[in-house]
């Protein structure tokens, strides 16, 4: 368990991937099979074989990951979602927007900040943190980094803005609870702007790339790489002309979203913002008693590993890597063995999914915990609610 009582008042950095998301959302996880130990391909693993490979394939697969991810990305609204497990992830971004405003609350009076870097690239955080917001039972700001008014645009240097109360003589000022979303692999709701990057949450008018008839002929293609006893040489080809590939490339190509064969943009615009963005997390990283708490993240984009692996020469940064199973626990262990300042959590009792991480992990404390932390008691050692180090 991670003891809120002694991070609340360190420089606290969240690190999201698409674990968090799964449940409303498809993983790049794919089903057929890959020949070898009953493993399974992921999509990054898929489309760098076709590439590699010169495979015809290729696209369609993108076609794929298209029409299964970044759509309904796109159509997400929490009002659609009314069923099971769909609602129970929404819940769970809710619970731990909760219990990170409950964190930065007790900061310090204009210090009441903390980033929650993703490689997710939907729309969970804003559109929950808007419901909480209009509840009315919490005052935050979600800092996604854009500023304007009829066009908001994305500017690395806005993650450095905070505002605050004052009072009508100024005889007091309070910063407002803030949490800085920082999109790492890009979001739906970008769109380049001559030099910069717009963001823009009414996605109504956005048409889908592949229409009824494409949907239809890529369906064999999707079913076969849904298909748990597939290999790759069930995968069939496509009755897609070259041109009608290259077309659905061409505007492809202009989503705002990190490539998954080779974790890149397309658009340079996006590069440039993509580096630095990596460069505040290495700025956080680096700071004096920083904390960094992984999730559903597999640090699959090696930008972000080797990132993560030279900050750790600072002797007084911690890292909790939360491990859904024994066997990715195994994977990280080896990953960031030799690292005493890595943690790499697993529950002994089951899989650790983002009901878990918010119920053992990073649990909200009772009401006693929270007046011993607001005057400054020492935390009494908790148990281990199944979670091992």
């Amino acid at each position: 368990m991670i003891l809120i009582e002694d991070i609340y008042n360190q420089d606290i950095n969240f690190l999201f991937g698409s674990g968090a998301s799964f449940g409303l959302l498809p993983t790049l996880q794919l089903q057929v099979l890959t020949g070898v130990n009953g493993r399974r391909y992921t999509l990054e693993e898929l489309a760098t074989k076709f590439e590699r490979e010169k495979d015809r394939r290729l696209i369609p697969l993108f076609m794929h990951y298209y029409a299964n991810c970044i759509r309904p990305a796109e159509n997400l609204g929490l009002e659609a979602v009314t069923t099971e497990p769909g609602t129970t992830v929404i819940k769970n971004y809710r619970n731990f927007l909760l219990t990170v405003l409950e964190m930065v609350k007790r900061r310090k009076a204009l210090d009441r900040r903390c980033n929650v870097f993703t490689t997710n690239y939907d729309g969970c955080f804003p559109l929950v943190a808007d419901a909480l917001i209009e509840e009315g039972h919490v005052d935050f700001i979600l800092n996604d980094g854009a500023r304007g008014f009829t066009r908001r645009i994305v500017q690395a240097r806005n993650f450095g803005t905070y505002l605050c109360h004052a009072g009508v003589f100024g005889r007091y000022q309070s910063s407002i609870p803030q949490i800085n979303l920082i999109h790492l692999h890009g979001s739906v709701y970008w769109s380049k702007q001559d030099a910069g990057i717009r963001v823009d949450y009414d996605l109504r008018e956005r048409q889908s790339l592949l229409d009824a008839d494409a949907l239809a002929l890529l369906q064999p293609f999707s079913t076969a790489l849904n298909n748990p006893v597939a290999t790759i040489n069930d995968v069939p080809d496509t009755g897609f002309t070259n041109e009608a590939l290259e077309a659905f490339w061409a505007k492809y190509e202009l989503i705002p979203i990190v490539n998954p064969t080779k974790w890149k943009f397309h658009e340079t615009v996006y590069e440039e913002h993509y580096y630095q963005m990596l460069r505040l997390l290495s700025y956080e990283l680096e700071k004096p008693n920083a904390v960094l708490i992984t999730f559903g993240f597999s640090f699959a984009d090696e930008h972000i590993l080797n990132l993560v692996m030279r900050s750790l020469s600072n002797p007084r940064l911690q890292v909790f890597v939360c491990c859904f199973d024994s066997a990715e626990h195994t994977s990280m262990e080896q990953k960031f063995k030799g690292h005493r300042n890595v943690k790499c959590l697993v529950l002994e009792d089951g899989v650790m999914n983002f009901t878990a991480f918010n119920e053992k992990v990073l649990a909200r404390p009772n009401v006693a915990t929270a007046r011993d932390a607001e005057h400054h008691m020492p935390a009494a050692a908790a148990a281990d609610n199944g979670v091992l180090a």
